[in-house]
């Protein structure tokens, strides 16, 4: 799509055409859509100012790069968006060469900014990064560390804080909103520079210290003080959605050939009033009716998160000692119905997956029992954390991994298919996993019990029904669910225990069952036991295969000296695609049929 040289109506019919693009395909097909539809004025405004086939153009998560993809190139294939083999929810450089990094966690685009400036700089280019982050995720410390060198180097780069949320620094009454009017202007700017070049070569050290004073007093009352503070120049507020406002300040802040902050105030889900405003449930969508915004409902069974917030929430009724935390996933993980209800002992401290566990083990400490609530792939953020601050001294802490597995159509960077492989060989730590419904409420009972770190998963979405009475949880015990007239077992480990009796039905051989429970400590005396009656074994769990469960029995059969033979139905070595759920799963022969006629 071509935007240099248009005119400022142009581009404003330019960004109404990409806006009912989204809002078409988004509500047929789902996807993120309030903050994506904000960021369109300032995608618009990006790619007339800067040239995305040589400048670096990084977004922050990503989750707002649909008019991005748009203007790149990739204006039919959009309906593809999300679904399997079809576009990715975010940037993807596989897809474009205008997508520069894979994003898909917070926070990372600075130091991404950083690394290809400091590039550019060695390759002696003509090449500016330019950053599209969220003040959400100006609520992660990665951000401050790059930030931190950013100041420091002042080389070129611009950043556009797309303030759609929360504001960083509010500004005070109307002075400060004309001041800040008056740094974005192209005639301060200008007169900035001329001023200090003429202070450094003709003032005496005593006035050049007072003109300096005069200029922080001023920067005192609006809301870049912070940037500033760290070496980085600051304009803005401006207005996101004024395309005029959003080309004239980029060029100036590109023109300066130095490390430039440009807030722009924005409002989530623009151009489709319904999503406008402060509306979590618009941030990712499913299918929707455009005219009336009512989200096309699918009968489906109660969610693991849904049963885990209502067995924690009887949990810390029971137990006063009971915390719990979140990093930016309140109603994702359930722990929004603790925060309501008990609002001194469960908090969501942002985009700070590293701080969160940090201070709950503090508070284990202190004789409090910490949940820890985060999806699998946000765990792996703060891996440091789990060692160091838990793991190390043992804290009784509970991990509560959601969207353990393959969540679908976020794909590579949400899949739930490390915490087992890189929580297992941390010494202190219980791995155990639920089965279903009942069995996850009995897990969060015997977390409650243990003495050292623990962490149970479980998957997104609902269970699959396993035939079985719930029993409770014994350390390290596992549990025979079925016996066995052929010399086949099936080892099944949290939501793989669905898949395995679905599996097990498929068969014309009578299989045996048995639930794992615990992938650490294993159940070794069981399984010795098994050995002498089951000669071929097979892993079903939703997890990598290296570490995983299967690892985890390889190791005790080589250490007892066991023969048997055993094949892992986990996930290979690669990273699972976006797709449909049961799509993604047909792709890697996971599906019971499929598992049934690799079994035969």
């Amino acid at each position: 799509m071509k935007i240099k040289n248009k005119s400022p109506k142009e581009l404003e019919e330019i960004s109404q055409k990409i806006r009912d693009r989204i809002i078409d395909v988004v509500s047929r097909k789902g996807g993120h859509f309030s903050s994506t539809l904000g960021a369109v004025e300032l995608t618009v405004g990006m790619h007339y100012v800067f040239d995305s086939s040589k400048d670096p153009f990084i977004f922050d998560v990503s989750h707002q790069c649909y008019p991005h993809k748009l203007i790149t190139g990739r204006w039919e294939e959009f309906e593809t968006i999300r679904q399997f083999n079809g576009l990715s929810g975010f940037t993807k450089p596989k897809e474009s060469d205008a997508d520069y990094f894979v994003a898909g966690h917070s926070s990372t685009s600075l130091s991404l900014a950083v690394g290809a400036a400091k590039a550019i700089k060695l390759k002696k280019e003509d090449r500016v990064p330019v950053v599209m982050i969220g003040d959400g995720s100006m609520t992660a410390g990665m951000v401050y560390e790059a930030l931190n060198e950013i100041g420091d180097l002042k080389l070129p780069m611009v950043i556009i804080l797309n303030d759609n949320e929360m504001s960083i620094a509010k500004p005070i009454g109307a002075i400060s909103k004309y001041l800040s009017k008056l740094l974005a202007g192209k005639y301060y700017q200008g007169f900035k520079t001329k001023v200090d070049k003429f202070i450094k070569n003709n003032m005496p050290e005593g006035t050049t210290y007072i003109a300096k004073r005069m200029e922080e007093a001023m920067k005192l009352i609006t809301p870049g003080i912070l940037f500033e503070e760290m070496g980085v120049d600051y304009i803005g507020p401006i207005d996101g959605h004024d395309i005029k406002e959003v080309i004239e300040t980029l060029e100036i802040a590109k023109a300066m050939k130095k490390p430039v902050i440009v807030h722009a105030h924005t409002v989530k889900g623009k151009g489709y009033k319904i999503a406008e405003g402060q509306h979590e449930c618009w941030h990712g969508v499913g299918p929707f009716n455009v005219e009336d915004g009512a989200f096309v409902k699918k009968e489906a069974p109660k969610s693991a998160t849904a049963v885990f917030a209502d067995a924690l929430l009887d949990l810390a009724s029971k137990h006063e000692n009971v915390v719990g935390v979140t990093a930016a996933m309140p109603s994702g993980t359930g722990i929004d119905k603790l925060m309501k209800e008990f609002p001194e002992r469960f908090w969501d401290v942002a985009i700070a997956e590293q701080h969160a566990i940090t201070s709950m083990a503090a508070m284990a400490k202190e004789g409090f029992k910490p949940f820890i609530t985060i999806y699998s792939t946000f765990l792996q953020r703060g891996f440091d954390q789990i060692i160091h601050d838990v793991c190390l001294m043992s804290m009784p802490v509970v991990f509560a991994i959601d969207r353990a597995g393959i969540v679908g159509n976020d794909g590579e960077t949400h899949q739930g298919a490390f915490d087992i492989s890189f929580l297992r060989f941390i010494p202190n730590m219980i791995l155990f996993a639920p089965r279903c419904n009942e069995t996850l409420k009995l897990a969060l009972e015997f977390a409650y019990t243990l003495k050292s770190p623990s962490a149970i998963r479980y998957p997104r979405g609902a269970f699959k029904e396993v035939c079985a009475p719930a029993s409770p949880f014994e350390l390290g015990k596992a549990e025979l669910l079925k016996e066995g007239t052929s010399n086949k077992l099936f080892i099944a480990y949290g939501a793989g225990v669905g898949r395995a009796c679905e599996t097990e039905k498929l068969h014309s051989e009578d299989i045996a069952i048995l639930d794992l429970r615990f992938v650490k400590p294993l159940d070794k005396d069981t399984l010795k036991e098994l050995a002498k009656k089951y000669d071929d074994w097979y892993i079903f769990s939703d997890s990598q295969k290296q570490g995983g469960v299967g690892s985890a029995i390889l190791e005790f059969l080589n250490e007892e000296k066991v023969c048997v033979n055993l094949t892992s139905f986990e996930y290979e070595d690669d990273f699972i695609p976006h797709g449909d759920t049961k799509v993604v799963e047909e792709s890697l022969g996971l599906l019971p049929a499929q598992l049934a006629d690799r079994v035969k």
